[in-house]
């Protein structure tokens, strides 16, 4: 964890949240399209386009999986989460569509509880 506030103490809180903010949506949109290679090659079991379709769609929510998993850690520090707002986020990772309702309710720095 030391590795990574290093890295990112470089740059500034405004551009931290910003990718992150950013992240957030890539990954709920790569789920969707994730969905739609599940169900595209369910139809078309035998077909080549869907394979490969869900082989680079997989990638990609990979990637953005594992970025939004990376910056959760300074935005813990930059949103002043507690232990339980920093679960919550760090499992909506695995829930289709929960990385927006953490962009929109827990990415906040004067938030209310």
């Amino acid at each position: 964890m030391n590795l990574i506030e290093i890295f990112f103490s470089k740059y500034p809180e405004e551009k931290v949240i910003k990718w992150f903010k950013q992240v957030c949506l890539a990954e709920a949109i790569s789920w969707f399209l994730l969905f739609t290679a599940m169900i595209w090659i369910r139809e078309d079991k035998d077909g080549l386009l869907p394979t490969i379709y869900i082989i680079i769609i997989g990638n990609i929510h990979g990637l953005f999986f594992s970025l939004y998993l990376i910056l959760l850690l300074p935005c813990r520090k930059i949103f002043n989460w507690d232990d339980e707002d920093f679960i919550f986020a760090l499992c909506s990772a695995f829930f289709p569509f929960a990385t927006i309702w953490v962009d929109k309710k827990l990415a906040k720095k004067n938030r209310v509880d």
